[in-house]
């Protein structure tokens, strides 16, 4: 499919939103994205150190990738708070290439791997990274931080770490017995100040803590080995004159093409989980993330190779979105890619004019810190949550396979371990049976396959026969097999006069298995039987609304039919939602959006917005039209709503919906010009207010409308599209709304359904003014939006 192209150019407002690219005129700086580069720079620098330190890399390629990070990931990234550089995730990975490969292959590899993320990105695939279970991705990073830890802990000692984290783990016996005093003194003080910092009390400590603890502690750590004149290695930056850059790839070709492989699955993976978690804090603030967009993924995967590449290619480490940089962004208040973009900035001018201060730091200081970061890693909370869902068994298979074995081998094993779980949840099935309260009980837990039929029939046909069943289903799939097991023996329990009943774990009944004698009466009898009948105000074995009882009162078989369906609602809906309206009733209601729409019976605005109770607050009125300020005349039901709405729900935004086949916009085609000696009936003084409506259609200031690339179909289309740009140019005309637009904390949105063909349309191409391309475009499921988009 095509998308729409706007009907006709818009002039754009000078000004741009704080997230996207800078004016090239006028570059504007916002205080909080100032103060947050720097704290995240403040984290950064040691960190980049540490980790350079950790992989056996040269110490500058970890500014190197710091600044890359900042700068290119942080323009051209698709999560604009969050902060990418070198990762601990990466750590063990880059030094065993390093080991293998040595330095100037690593740093093609980077490259490699940054081309290999782009390609990813124009294939659009970044999704596809989240369907990684989360034990998997947990695992691994515990199980790269169990590997750092131990390889740090013996430079916290004063030693040199092994190749591999059993030889770390043998070898530490030996290395304990020849501890380093010194180092180990600068490591624990390093430790003290890294956990007990965050933890300092009172007004004093709340101050203190504004200061990075990492930053704190190799600070302190670097005064005590200066002014104490301790004999420990240090930091030894060498001239950039004498930086190594990337060379050609030396080394049998699988085994690098396995490291562009590790290196792309670890950073894509990471960042884009990383992104993902970055939204949730945006949207947990105080002010929800106003005009912080959410996450691109794919765009965030281009930015991730982008940086990789230039890294690569300036001798730095592998780049990957940060969690704890990220996590400091966001707490620090920044409000656009600045930030991000700053603190890169700063790592340049680190790099450049502050080597000799970083050459005073002690290198078990930052060994130290890297080992907290690799055990902070196995984090208690993830551990804890793969517990509650039951995938305990994946993680530690994951950790232990990336400890002992490497990345790709443990995940891979991961994975294994995974889908043999997911199989074996899907092939145990529960099937018991008691007698209860005169009947036979039989209840199914899990999902139902041809696994389980053995069984299920076995349970089915010890019932006695002529009895009532309750048959109790518990769980989400039943496939073809099961459902003809239960379906035979229904219709034979039937037959010898029992009866079957099909309920859910909690009482409500469920449509039972269709029978095979019943299949022709069904199809005869309720033929008019399809999803979404009740919307049609039928009732199975009553009469469907077009057949009219032969009744001389309409009025009474309409009564009965609502009582059927009121009746119907207390007894399977009600059940289901009854805790869910008694919270909203005890806490209020918050909508989050005001929606407007016309009163015709065929829009049904849960349905189409898949929303619940207390989604919503809706407005229904003949035509979907909002008043102008002041001429409702005696009503001010609109203006008191928008009113309520906008200052007292702070709802967030506001949608304008119109629909196909609107008969007040008939009514205002067929009306002509105004007749003073006209009957005012009610309708047509309502109807006047969307004469604004009429003459924007008739003017040729604006241009037609357009709907997903295509004229509408008539002039009734026509003006239904019309309607809902001046509706919405109505709205603007309010000053609570107007004000909330100001401030940015409200939005409006416009909105189209043809009823004939169940497609929603989204009004494109607004501006922060009041300018509109009046362009509709087909809102798409969500699996084919990528497709849309690449097309």
């Amino acid at each position: 499919m095509t998308l729409c192209t706007p009907a006709r150019t818009t002039t754009r407002p000078r000004s741009q939103r704080p997230h996207g690219p800078p004016d090239r005129r006028r570059f504007r700086i916002a205080g909080a994205d100032l103060s947050a580069s720097v704290a995240v720079f403040l984290i950064a620098l040691p960190l980049s150190l540490g980790i350079a330190l950790a992989t056996g890399a040269p110490l500058q390629a970890g500014l190197v990738a710091a600044a890359v990070g900042g700068i290119v990931a942080g323009r051209f990234g698709g999560a604009p708070l969050q902060v990418s550089g070198p990762a601990a995730g990466l750590t063990v990975v880059t030094a065993e290439l390093i080991q293998r490969y040595g330095w100037r292959t690593t740093c093609a590899i980077t490259v490699l791997a940054g081309l290999a993320q782009l390609a990813l990105s124009v294939l659009r695939v970044a999704r596809s990274a989240l369907a990684v279970s989360p034990a998997i991705v947990h695992g691994m990073l515990a199980g790269i931080g169990v590997t750092i830890a131990l390889a740090q802990l013996h430079i916290v000692l004063g030693g040199t770490p092994q190749s591999s984290a059993v030889a770390n783990v043998l070898g530490l016996p030996a290395q304990l017995a020849h501890a380093q005093p010194a180092a180990l003194a600068i490591s624990a003080l390093t430790v003290a100040v890294l956990l007990g910092w965050p933890r300092l009390p009172g007004r004093a400590g709340q101050l203190a803590r504004k200061l990075p603890a990492a930053l704190v502690a190799v600070v302190g750590a670097t005064a005590v080995a200066v002014f104490a004149g301790l004999a420990v290695p240090r930091v030894d930056l060498p001239s950039w004159s004498s930086h190594a850059l990337p060379g050609l790839p030396e080394g049998p070709v699988l085994g690098i093409a396995a490291g562009v492989l590790t290196i792309t699955l670890v950073t894509s993976v990471q960042s884009l989980l990383s992104a993902v978690a970055v939204d949730k804090l945006v949207a947990a603030r105080e002010d929800r993330g106003a005009g912080v967009p959410r996450a691109d993924l794919d765009r965030e995967l281009a930015g991730q190779g982008a940086a990789n590449v230039v890294s690569g290619a300036l001798g730095g480490l592998p780049v990957a979105g940060v969690a704890v940089r990220s996590v400091a962004n966001v707490s620090a208040g920044a409000v656009s890619r600045t930030s991000t973009m700053l603190h890169g900035l700063w790592i340049v001018l680190a790099a450049l004019l502050l080597t000799p201060a970083l050459d005073l730091i002690p290198l078990p200081a930052l060994a130290a810190l890297v080992m907290v970061v690799g055990v902070q890693m196995v984090s208690i909370t993830h551990i804890r949550s793969v517990t509650r869902h039951r995938e305990v068994v994946v993680y530690a298979v994951t950790l232990a396979g990336v400890t002992l074995v490497g990345i790709l081998e443990g995940v891979a094993l991961g994975i294994a371990v995974a889908i043999a779980v997911a199989l074996h949840r899907l092939a145990r099935t529960r099937i018991t049976r008691e007698e209860r309260d005169g009947h036979q009980l039989l209840r199914v837990r899990g999902q139902l396959t041809f696994l389980a039929v053995p069984r299920l029939s076995r349970a089915l046909h010890q019932l006695p026969q002529g009895s009532h069943v309750v048959v109790e289903l518990d769980g989400s799939f039943m496939d073809h097999a099961a459902y003809e097991t239960l379906s035979d023996w229904t219709t034979g329990h039937i037959a010898h006069g029992g009866t079957v009943e099909t309920t859910n774990p909690s009482g409500v009944r469920i449509a039972e298995p269709a029978t095979s004698a019943d299949t022709a009466a069904a199809a005869a009898s309720h033929a008019c039987c399809r999803p979404w009948t009740p919307w049609h105000n039928h009732q199975c074995g009553e009469p469907v609304a077009d057949q009219r009882p032969e009744s001389d009162a309409p009025a009474q078989a309409a009564g009965l039919r609502l009582a059927t369906g009121i009746g119907k609602f207390q007894r399977n809906t009600a059940p289901l939602v009854r805790d869910e309206l008694a919270r909203l009733a005890r806490e209020g209601q918050t909508p989050s959006q005001l929606f407007l729409t016309c009163a015709d019976s065929r829009l049904v605005t849960s349905m189409i917005t898949s929303s619940g109770p207390g989604d919503l607050f809706t407005v229904r009125n003949v035509g979907n039209l909002v008043p102008l300020p002041g001429e409702e005349s005696g009503d001010d039901s609109v203006a008191a709503a928008i009113e309520y709405a906008v200052d007292v729900l702070r709802v967030e935004s506001i949608t304008v919906c119109g629909h196909s086949g609107c008969g007040a916009m008939q009514a205002l085609l067929g009306s002509g010009p105004d007749d003073p000696s006209a009957p005012r009936t009610p309708l047509r003084r309502w109807l006047r207010h969307g004469r604004p409506s009429l003459e924007r259609m008739a003017s040729r200031r604006h241009a037609w409308a357009r709907i997903s690339g295509r004229l509408p179909a008539d002039a009734v289309e026509q003006l239904c599209l019309t309607n809902v740009v001046q509706q919405l140019e109505h709205l603007r005309a309010y000053e609570s709304v107007a004000r909330r637009l100001a401030d940015g904390s409200l939005t409006l949105h416009g909105m189209y359904f043809h009823v004939g063909e169940a497609q929603a349309y989204l009004l494109s191409g607004t501006d922060e003014v009041h300018s509109y391309d009046d362009v509709f475009t087909q809102v798409l499921p969500s699996e084919h939006r990528e497709t849309a988009r690449a097309s």
